[in-house]
Formats: C-alpha cells, structure tokens, sequence
C-alpha cells in the first residue's frame, strides 16, 4: 500500500521522491534510478508480529520502475514523500488498525490500496466512488443442553435440535426484518458437535460472520444475532453464550472510496491502462481492513484483475487451489507509483505553516 506523507524526508536531493520501504522501527529507502540507496532515519511504527518474515537489508534493492513512472517522478516537484508500508494482519487479524492506532498516518494525506481479482482481465482494473466493501463481524455460538442416548431423547436436552432452529431463525433476521435495498448478509459457516451416531452431545459450537453497508444497520444485526440464539436457545430448554470476538478481531468498518480519489483514479488509470480497461465495480459484501484507514484520511481501494483465459480459470482467493497470474503484478506495481507520484504533483495540499513549527534563527 502506498502511503503519501506532507512535506520531503531527508534523502537525494536530486530527486523529488523518496519510495521508503517500512518494517517495524526501520525504514529504508528503496533505489530510485540514478540515486544510491541508503537507510533513512525515520522513527514511526511500532514493530508487529508478521506471518511473513522479513528482514532489513542495506542496502536496498533497486526498484524497477516503467519509464513512463520515472518521468514523471523527474518531472514533478520535490512536494512530498512516498511511504510502503508492511502491515501485517489483514485477515480477521485487523492489522490495519493497528498501524493506525500507532500513529503512522499521522503525516498522510492520501493512501491508495489494490487487491487483486480473479473475475476481471489482466490489464484491468475496476473500483467505484463510495461505498465498496461491506463493514463484516464475526460471531461464535457456545449452545448448551443436556446430553444423553440418542435412543432415549426424553432423557436429554438436545443442543443440536436448538442449534439448527438457530441457524434457520437468523436467516429470517435478512429476509423478515431487513430493507430489501439495505444489503446485508447473515452466514453460519460452522457448525461443530457430538462425535458419535448414537450420543446426544452436551453442547454444540456455531460460528459465522455478518455484514452490512452502514454502521447503523451492522450494529442492528449484532444486536439481533446475539437475540435471536440466545432466545431461540432457550425454547428449546438449551442455554447460549455469544462471542463476537472485538478484542481479538475488530469489526471491519465498511470500506469507502472518495469521491476526488476516485475521479483521481479514473484520470490516471485511465491514461495508463486506456479508459475501456477501467471498469465500474458494484459494492461487494466482502470486507477490508483498508476501511480502518479510509476512515480517518481519503483514502481509495481498488481491483487489479489477474483472469487470462488462455491459462484457464483461476479459484478465488479464499480457495485452497488458489494460484497467482504474476502477469498482473506489473500493472498493479506501476499503477500505484503513478497514483501516488501524480497525486502529489497534482492534487497534496500544500502544508499548513503554523507559528508552533516556525523557528527563528535570528
């Protein structure tokens, strides 16, 4: 993700940006052509733990850059900073927030974000103004009956029988309760108890996730969810305990592109990948941990299509048999350098100069 700081770092003054890679406490700036590479001392985020590991090289490797991005990082001037950083946790984790919660955006007026996608051609990319991607929550259901032989069910008090008047209960929350124009989704992706065909189980675990497009309706849902196991639960004599998991994984808020980034987005992607190769996407129930920082600074999220139909058809993200088209990661590579060079040539706001941060040497 690239992040575009106000004002210039210390770095080569011979050229206006500087591409600084981040992990943890370090940063380095990575090769721009014609300059040397050296370790910049910047001091912002706190180091986090990472499913990748990845380790501080100096110096960095240089960075190959189209040469239509190389002039016109010539071209502009030294008006700002380009900033990657790695954040680790994205899935369910919410590493976005946490980046944010330590205070590394606090220099950033814009950020632009691309996740890649298996149902757009390569060479394509699609996004939309506004609301993009759903705020999402999980949920985990702990139902506790009475357990016993399943060929004297008097004797028991069946969580499973409970459980599945549970499940179908939360279906009517979207379908009885909900706007049908106000998009939001209940499922209960898990469904665990009992481990034999004759015993009745003490207890059954369900789990999923919901999702919604406003705050207001997301809350609403979580609000019912917890209602309607708990009181469906009891019909049936069983007791329940929700987990919604928020000091674990935080709910997701919902994912929003503004409205100057996009046109933004148009005019650049446009120029570079021709105007028919920039699509209008509709708004997804999926979710993103991006939306932590387009709440606080503008911010745009957008597709990098990865499908070639001469490779044949690739599985979804979330697939065990998912694969790569590495075709597509130029694109996205010089996608995003262009956004974020012409964004500051075009578009940063100038900084603010206050009397807190003059100083007067005579």
């Amino acid at each position: 993700m690239l992040y575009i700081e106000k004002g210039c770092r210390t770095g080569v003054a011979s050229k206006p940006y500087h591409i600084i890679w981040r992990y943890g406490e370090n940063a380095y700036e990575l090769g721009i052509p014609g300059t040397q590479s050296h370790v910049v001392n910047v001091k912002l985020l706190t180091q986090f733990n990472s499913d990748i590991p990845a380790h501080p090289v100096t110096p960095a490797p240089d960075v190959a850059m189209t040469s239509e991005i190389d002039e016109i990082l010539d071209s502009c001037l030294d008006a700002g900073t380009i900033v990657l950083v790695f954040q680790p946790a994205e899935e369910g984790g919410g590493g976005a927030k946490r980046i944010v919660d330590a205070s590394a955006l606090k220099n950033v007026d814009a950020i632009f974000g691309l996740h890649v996608s298996t149902n757009i051609p390569v060479g394509t990319v699609a996004s939309r103004s506004g609301p993009l991607l759903a705020a999402n929550g999980f949920f985990e259901a702990v139902i506790s009956g009475k357990g016993g032989h399943a060929a004297i069910p008097q004797h028991a008090i069946d969580p499973i029988l409970a459980a599945s008047n549970v499940i179908v209960s939360l279906q009517h929350i979207v379908s009885r309760e909900v706007d049908p124009l106000d998009s939001q989704v209940v499922t209960v992706a898990k469904f665990q108890g009992g481990g034999a065909f004759n015993v009745i189980p003490d207890s059954v675990t369900i789990g999923g996730t919901f999702r919604a497009f406003s705050k207001e309706s997301f809350m609403q849902l979580k609000q019912r969810i917890e209602e309607v196991i708990k009181r469906q639960a009891a019909v049936q004599r069983c007791n329940a305990t929700v987990d919604f998991f928020q000091d674990k994984m935080p709910f997701f808020p919902v994912t929003v592109n503004n409205e100057d980034l996009h046109k933004h987005f148009l005019n650049v992607a446009g120029d570079m990948l021709r105007t028919p190769n920039v699509q209008d996407s509709q708004p997804l129930m999926g979710s993103e941990d991006f939306s932590f920082y387009s709440e606080v600074i503008p911010g745009y999220f957008y597709f990098l299509g990865m499908k070639n139909e001469s490779r044949g058809e690739l599985e979804s993200g979330h697939s065990p048999y998912f694969t790569i088209n590495e075709d597509a990661l130029p694109y996205g590579a010089a996608l995003q350098a262009s956004l974020a060079a012409r964004y500051i040539h075009e578009l940063q706001p100038q900084p603010h100069i206050t009397e807190e941060n003059v100083r007067d040497e005579l």
